[in-house]
C-alpha cells in the first residue's frame, strides 16, 4: 500500500500532465474531453493548437478561453509541478493508470486529483461514510465501530473530513489501523473541498496530518482554493465515486449527506442508512433514505454482504498472478501455498466469503475452492450462515 515518496520523472507523463493542468487551470470539464480529442486529434495536439484555431473550434465558454490563453496559466501549472515534486505530493490525471477507475467510471468525474499521503489507496475497495457535523454521542460511537470493521475486513474507509459524522469516521479507521499487525490493508481516505495547503475546519489539522501518513487526502481543487459552499456538494460526488458503497449514519432532512446519498444511486453504488429514534431530528434524514430504497444497516458485516459482488469487480484489477506457465511438477506446491496463504486470514472467530475476498483480493472462485481443501483436511471448520473458522 505504500507508493514511491517522489514522482520519477518521465517526460512523455510530465507533458501530458502539464496539458491537463491547463484545461484544469481553465475549469474545463471531463465531458468536454472526447469533443476536444475529436476536433484536434488528441488532448496534445488541442494544448500545441492556436488561440485561433481554439476559437474556431467553439469548444469552450468565453470565461474557460480566457482562462486557457491567460498569460498566468503556465505559472499556474509550473506552481502545481513544484508542489507535485514534494514528498508523497502527487497529481494524477484522468486516464493517468495510477487514476482510480470506479471513479474514471462516473459521469463527471475530475479530470485530476491532487493528493498528497498513500495514493496506490485509491484503487482499493472503499466505502464511503458521511453524515451530520452536528453528530450526537451515539452517532459518533456508531460511526467508529462500521469504520474499524471495515478496517478489519481489508476495506478502505472514504470521507469527507469535516466535523461530527466525517470525523468519526476517519477516527476509527486510523486507530484500527494502528492496532492491525498487518500495516497492508486499507486504512482511510479524505475527499477535501479546498486546495490540498489547506485544512478546513481548522481543528482537524492534527487528523489530515495523521491521514497523510497512514492514508491519503485528495482534492480536485488548486492549491490556495479556500472552502467556498458550492465545492461541498461538488466534493461528495467524489466520495460516493470513489465508493462501493455509501454509508449514511446520521443525517438531518436538508443534510449535505443526502446529496451524497442522491450522487450514489445515480452512480449505481449501493446506498445504506443506519436507523435512529424517530424521535431524533438526526435521523430524519435516514429514515427518509430508508424510505427511498436505501438498505438498513445494524452492522458492518450487514454492508460488506451487499456489497460483495461490486467489491469483487473492483478487485478485479488484484487477482492472483497468472500461473498458466507453471510447471505442472509445482502444481501441488503452489496449491499448498495459496491454503497457506488463505490461512492467514481465517482466525479461530467466524469469517465470512466477502469478508475473505476483500482481505485476500482473491477471486471467489478461488477462495472457495481453497475453502473446501482446508476443510477436508481438517484445518478449517463450515460454520452457519456461510462463515469458516479456524480449528488448528
Amino acid at each position: 500500500m505504500t507508493s514511491s515518496a517522489v514522482n520519477t520523472p518521465n517526460t512523455k507523463a510530465d507533458a501530458a500532465r502539464r496539458d491537463f493542468l491547463k484545461l484544469h487551470f481553465a475549469k474545463v470539464k471531463a465531458i468536454k474531453l472526447d469533443a476536444i480529442e475529436a476536433r484536434f486529434g488528441s488532448i496534445s495536439q488541442a494544448m500545441s493548437a492556436s488561440q485561433a484555431d481554439w476559437q474556431a473550434a467553439d469548444l469552450l465558454t468565453p470565461r474557460q478561453f480566457e482562462r486557457l490563453f491567460d498569460s498566468k496559466i503556465d505559472e499556474l501549472v509550473q506552481q502545481a509541478e513544484d508542489w507535485a515534486q514534494e514528498e508523497n505530493h502527487h497529481i494524477l490525471c484522468l486516464g493517468d493508470e495510477r487514476y482510480p477507475s470506479m471513479l474514471a467510471e462516473i459521469s463527471d468525474p475530475p479530470i485530476l486529483l491532487y493528493a498528497m499521503g498513500q495514493v496506490n489507496l485509491l484503487k482499493d475497495p472503499q466505502i464511503g461514510i458521511v453524515g451530520s457535523r452536528n453528530a450526537t454521542k451515539y452517532g459518533i460511537g456508531i460511526t467508529k465501530d462500521f469504520a474499524q470493521y471495515f478496517i478489519k475486513v481489508g476495506m478502505t474507509v472514504t470521507s469527507g473530513l469535516a466535523s461530527g459524522i466525517d470525523q468519526a469516521a476517519h477516527e476509527g479507521a486510523l486507530t484500527a489501523y494502528e492496532a492491525a499487525s498487518d500495516k497492508t490493508q486499507g486504512t482511510t481516505i479524505a475527499v477535501v473541498a479546498t486546495g490540498l495547503d489547506r485544512v478546513y475546519p481548522a481543528s482537524n489539522r492534527e487528523l489530515a496530518h495523521k491521514i497523510c501518513q497512514a492514508g491519503v487526502i485528495v482534492s480536485e481543487y488548486p492549491l490556495g482554493t479556500k472552502p467556498l459552499a458550492h465545492q461541498f456538494p461538488e466534493r461528495n460526488r467524489i466520495i460516493s465515486g470513489l465508493s462501493v458503497g455509501v454509508l449514511v449514519v446520521e443525517a438531518a432532512l436538508k443534510s449535505g449527506s443526502l446529496i451524497t446519498a442522491r450522487l450514489a444511486m445515480e452512480q449505481g453504488r449501493e446506498v445504506f442508512a443506519v436507523p435512529g429514534s424517530i424521535n431524533s431530528p438526526h435521523s430524519k434524514g435516514c429514515h427518509q433514505l430508508i424510505r427511498q430504497g436505501a438498505k438498513l444497516a445494524e452492522s458492518g458485516q450487514d454492508v460488506l454482504e451487499d456489497l460483495s459482488s461490486l467489491i469483487q469487480l473492483s478487485l478485479l484489477d488484484n487477482v492472483l498472478p497468472d500461473t498458466s506457465q507453471v510447471d505442472v511438477r509445482d502444481n501441488k506446491a503452489t496449491e499448498r501455498e495459496k491454503e497457506k496463504s488463505l490461512l492467514q486470514w481465517i482466525e479461530y472467530e467466524p469469517v465470512s466469503l466477502d469478508e475473505l475476498a476483500v482481505l485476500s483480493k482473491w477471486p471467489v472462485s478461488d477462495i472457495q475452492s481453497q475453502l473446501l481443501i482446508l476443510e477436508v483436511t481438517g484445518e478449517i471448520e463450515a460454520m452457519s450462515a456461510g462463515r469458516w473458522r479456524r480449528l488448528k
